[in-house]
């Protein structure tokens, strides 16, 4: 898991990166939480999908927005970040040329920057959205969604009503050719519990199989 520095279109970013074994295996990243919130690239879940995903044969990044860790700049309401999400998705394609498919995974409000870099970067293959903030920002710019994914949400989320994400979900899939895996993960808040956590990266690491299977995408576990 070594650290890694890249750079950012406002200063240095920090990160961590594994490289898988196999040539031409599939990327991810990773995106964290709000960063005036405590969110960093060492969150619990944002910390989990990334063992996940470098179990399944991924090479993945997850990575500090700027101003959060040893990553230079600071908060720039969301439209800074999602230019830092472009970034480590360059530095990641620099790496990995050959990639068989590019993923983004993010948490919260790294959920709502994954899906605007999604919209920006039309190679993505796939999505994962954990606890997307449906009722905090505008997902209009999802018209029409390049590609189909995974959307979880805690059924008694206190911060984002699942009703507000169930109603993205519906106008997402009567998008032609876009389908959406969501899942519900009852009894669970905003805020995942260690137990819970293993359930969103196991939900995870199930949509994200599936689609690599049907894809026939091959993967060399690590």
């Amino acid at each position: 898991m070594p650290e890694v520095m890249f750079a950012g279109p406002d200063g240095r970013l920090e990160g961590r990166y594994h490289h898988a074994k196999e040539p031409g295996a599939p990327v991810a990243l990773i995106l964290h939480p709000h960063p005036l919130h405590g969110g960093t690239m060492n969150n619990r879940v944002v910390h989990g999908l990334y063992g996940r995903f470098q179990a399944m044969g991924f090479s993945v990044l997850r990575f500090n927005f700027r101003g959060v860790g040893k990553s230079q700049g600071r908060y720039d309401g969301g439209i800074g970040e999602i230019s830092d999400a472009a970034a480590a998705l360059d530095f990641l394609q620099a790496i990995n040329p050959n990639a068989a498919m590019l993923w983004v995974a993010g948490y919260s409000f790294g959920a709502y920057v994954g899906m605007q870099l999604l919209m920006r970067r039309p190679e993505m293959g796939g999505f994962v959205s954990i606890s997307p903030p449906a009722s905090h920002y505008d997902f209009g710019f999802l018209a029409p969604c390049p590609c189909g994914g995974l959307i979880l949400h805690g059924a008694e989320d206190e911060l984002v009503p699942l009703n507000s994400v169930q109603k993205l979900v519906d106008k997402l899939n009567t998008q032609k050719g876009v389908k959406i895996d969501f899942r519900v993960l009852e009894g669970a808040g905003h805020v995942f519990t260690p137990e819970q956590t293993e359930k969103v990266c196991d939900a995870a690491e199930d949509h994200v199989m599936s689609v690599l299977n049907r894809q026939r995408i091959p993967l060399a576990a690590d």
